[in-house]
């Protein structure tokens, strides 16, 4: 009986405690925004698909030297992004239904401004651009800022070409059995292609946006038996590519024809051995100032290891082609360098879904980390 009373009295309690909450007086919630903080050189911006729930997209921006995390931008169905040379504005392609998941399907380029995170307008493409996982290369700006180039499958390859002066859609160039398109640094109006036969591909526009001309190189790569990642990183108009099986492709674009300027390896001797394999998504970095190339790689490598997360992070000597450093590789499938006089990294850590500032000169070290970032990110791109 004691029990039983206690447990009258507790309901008794709890009944009078509901009342005067009823009776209180209620007060609407008020809504703030805070001022983004100005971007420094650690800003981070991490594409995440949400694969879980692939209809509300973010992408989250981050201060990795601080591990603060300072605001999201929503980018809907499958949305790409990318942020202009000045880096005032974030570009985002991408789909939106009707019925949220089914409807009828709209696609536009939305436009953002990267100090407030307020939106700003957009541009109506064609609803064909590639619903894909987040990759560098999927959609790009031309180094003047003009162009705007939109990779599209239907599953049939063309890209988008949008104006971003004139805020319209340009032209839609096909690019039948290649992929991505790729900037060329010191021809705005031109951009690259990675093709299926083992080639790469130049298309050159006129001032209206139109398809002006297109060269195509010989034989770079061999597609079947070491096929190239779907990533590449650039100093100028040399573009780097690594394969599956661990070749450095560097490649010339100053001309129209694009041309190979060397290949070699990043496993030899004793590593080879133990199947040591580059992986990931965004799976390399360079580095200008110190011509550094690192690369995400792991041990056991075989047929469909490709997208491991990294055991280690090797660094590479451009110049001298060769390895100058290995550190712990924090699961790593996407990495991006600081371009500052000292080489850092920037690792997204597929584990935790977090970010980790790395000191990746003499004497590698962490210098900070945030996880939990994002659900199912596969992309970093620095302020």
């Amino acid at each position: 009986m004691a029990i039983r009373r206690g447990a009258w009295r507790l309901a008794g309690v709890i009944l009078v405690f509901g009342l005067a909450a009823a009776g209180a007086e209620s007060f609407p919630e008020k809504q703030t925004v805070t001022a983004l903080a100005p971007a420094g050189p650690y800003r981070v911006y991490v594409s995440d698909i949400a694969i879980n729930h692939m209809v509300d997209g973010r992408l989250h921006v981050v201060d990795v030297d601080t591990a603060r995390y300072a605001g999201v931008i929503p980018t809907a169905f499958a949305g790409q992004s990318v942020l202009s040379p000045d880096r005032r504005e974030i570009y985002v392609s991408t789909t939106y239904y009707s019925r949220l998941s089914r409807g009828t399907r709209t696609e536009v380029i939305d436009i953002w401004d990267s100090s407030t995170l307020a939106h700003k307008g957009e541009i109506a493409i064609p609803d064909r651009r590639a619903q894909a996982l987040n990759y560098k290369g999927l959609i790009t700006v031309s180094a003047d800022g003009r162009w705007l180039f939109v990779q599209n499958a239907t599953p049939a390859s063309t890209v988008s070409v949008v104006d971003l002066r004139q805020r319209r859609l340009a032209s839609e160039i096909a690019t039948p059995g290649c992929w991505l398109a790729l900037p060329v640094h010191s021809a705005p109006q031109r951009f690259a292609t990675l093709c299926g036969d083992g080639t790469i591909e130049t298309f050159t526009i006129d001032e209206a946006g139109a398809l002006k001309s297109q060269a195509r190189s010989g034989p770079i790569f061999d597609a079947d038996g070491d096929p190239l990642f779907v990533h590449a990183e650039a100093i100028g108009d040399r573009l780097f590519f690594v394969s599956y099986l661990g070749q450095v492709h560097e490649v010339d674009l100053s001309q129209d024809k694009p041309r190979l300027l060397a290949r070699w390896p990043l496993v030899q001797g004793a590593d080879a051995k133990k199947a040591w394999r580059p992986g990931g998504y965004q799976l390399f970095a360079v580095h200008a100032a110190s011509g550094r190339l690192f690369v995400a790689m792991h041990p056991g490598g075989a047929e469909g290891s490709h997208k491991n997360p990294a055991a280690e992070i090797w660094a590479f000597d451009i110049a001298a082609r060769k390895r100058v450093a290995r550190m712990p590789g924090h699961n790593a499938i996407a990495l991006v360098a600081v371009q500052s006089t000292a080489p850092r990294l920037v690792a997204l850590d597929a584990a935790k879904m977090g970010l980790v500032l790395i000191d990746a000169g003499a004497k590698p070290r962490v210098i900070s980390r945030m996880d939990g970032v994002a659900d199912s990110a596969t992309q970093l791109e620095l302020h």
